[in-house]
């Protein structure tokens, strides 16, 4: 059986590079920035600065 992956591309542009990634078991999205050999990732937030979370469907 294989393992399910835990997180999933959901949005992507091409800005340097852009992506919003889901973590699948919290719902947490994250911002990826990606420019030549620099990146980064940090937690999306909403404008009152809490976390931006995806509604988790169990299975």
């Amino acid at each position: 059986m294989a393992k399910e992956k835990r997180f999933e591309k959901t949005y992507s542009q091409d800005l340097g590079t852009v992506s919003i990634i889901v973590d699948k078991q919290t719902g947490i999205n994250y911002l990826f920035c990606q420019s030549g050999y620099a990146g980064g990732l940090t937690p999306l937030l909403d404008r009152d600065g809490k976390p931006v979370i995806t509604p988790v469907i169990n299975k």
